[in-house]
């Protein structure tokens, strides 16, 4: 696995439903910015995976909620790789305060789709590699 690469995020007001917690789509987007801010530090750009002709895409992703988020709450996301070897990758990544609390808890499976074949390509570790100017980010 990976080091936890993280991004800080200020809860705004309306990422919050009638309870005046975050709305549990919400965190489906955190994640989605951290990985995506996880990209771009290690050097990988939206560009290039196109270039390339590839692109990532979610195919499962699990949360289990464990305290609430309110408005003006800051937040850490965090982002951890995992490689299976396979067509498929694991993502860990925690929603976190400031001090310290879990707020949620997630784990992503996803993979790189051949964008003209349309089907995961085999080995994303290497693409991963070959496109990053800093693969251990990746734990590669």
């Amino acid at each position: 696995m990976s080091e936890q690469f993280s991004v800080r995020v200020t809860v705004r007001g309306y990422e919050t439903d009638t309870q005046g917690h975050v709305n549990q789509s919400v965190y489906i987007n955190y994640a989605e910015h951290a990985r995506w801010s996880l990209l771009q530090a290690a050097g990988i750009t939206q560009t290039g995976l196109i270039g390339k002709g590839v692109g990532p895409v979610a195919l499962e992703t699990t949360i289990r909620y464990k305290r609430e988020l309110i408005a003006g709450d800051e937040i850490d996301i965090t982002c951890a790789f995992e490689w299976s070897g396979g067509k498929t990758f694991r993502i860990q990544q925690l929603v976190r305060k400031t001090d310290g609390t879990v707020a949620a808890e997630l784990t992503a499976v996803g993979g790189l789709l051949d964008l003209q074949e349309r089907k995961l390509v085999a080995h994303p570790d290497e693409i991963f590699k070959e496109l990053s100017s800093d693969p251990s980010m990746f734990g590669l």
